[in-house]
């Protein structure tokens, strides 16, 4: 790929928007493209994915001004959807997904990395919605996730008034799970992908299912559909050698070993 580069870790890969010239920002090409990547991740291989930019200054700097700046309301109305879907992709892929913001996370860069799992930062990050200085509303996603994640007054604020805010801030609105030095932003998240990649997967996926569809249900509905993917994991190969190893443990420590789970 020209402007994504994709890298497998044993169970886990990296994703990098490569288009360090332009800050990484998002035009149609670098959509189409990232489509693709997410599309052809191997769901039995892969178990984590950390997303990131490429270079010192920028995750991504936002879509690309220069492609939006001449649509047509029509035109402008399919790039939103075109941004949209591939964002939908990610947030709702089986595996989770780790966003590592490594600069500037502003418009479609604030929104791609609000469709993440998990949101770290270096101490250089800076995230914003500055659409509204544009003319424009944010149009990846960025006013429904935006209130999900940090609640509407603090998105609404945000959005308005087109502020951008720091790691810290970030961090404090909840907007962002941890920050750390820009040299130890990729160790952390590789370490992260890892960590969860060694867990049993039908049970990682059926989390994200659980948390990501029960937050839209009302919650007798949402507690019936974790009722239904907690029972599915039953009978599988993970449940049964993940549970006999506690089992192990507690009878003899020395008979416990790391499970070595198999999605199955």
């Amino acid at each position: 790929m020209g402007f994504v580069d994709y890298e497998v870790k044993g169970n886990y890969a990296i994703i990098t928007i490569n288009r360090e010239q332009a800050l990484n920002a998002l035009n149609s090409e670098v959509l189409d493209e990232l489509d693709k990547v997410v599309s052809g991740i191997d769901l039995d291989a892969i178990r984590a994915v950390v997303l990131t930019g490429a270079g010192e200054k920028s995750f991504v700097a936002g879509a690309d001004i220069g492609e939006m700046s001449t649509l047509s309301k029509a035109e402008g109305e399919a790039f939103g959807k075109k941004g949209n879907d591939v964002f939908r992709k990610i947030e709702t892929c089986p595996i989770p997904f780790i966003a590592a913001v490594n600069g500037f996370a502003l418009g479609g860069g604030c929104e791609i990395s609000m469709s993440c799992d998990i949101r770290i930062a270096s101490e250089s990050a800076m995230f914003g919605q500055p659409e509204v200085g544009l003319g424009i509303t944010p149009g990846f996603g960025g006013t429904q996730r935006l209130a999900r994640i940090v609640g509407p007054g603090m998105a609404k604020q945000l959005i308005y008034t087109a502020r951008n805010i720091k790691a810290d801030e970030a961090l404090r609105i909840g907007l962002v799970n941890a920050v750390y030095p820009a040299g130890e932003l990729m160790e952390q998240a590789e370490k992260l992908a890892s960590t969860i990649a060694g867990n049993a997967p039908i049970a990682v996926r059926a989390c994200k299912k659980a948390i990501n569809e029960g937050l839209e249900l009302p919650m007798d509905e949402a507690i019936a559909l974790e009722e239904k993917l907690f029972g599915s994991c039953f009978e599988s190969w993970d449940q049964q050698e993940g549970m006999a190893n506690f089992l192990r443990k507690k009878d003899d420590p020395a008979k416990v070993k790391k499970v070595a789970f198999k999605n199955e």
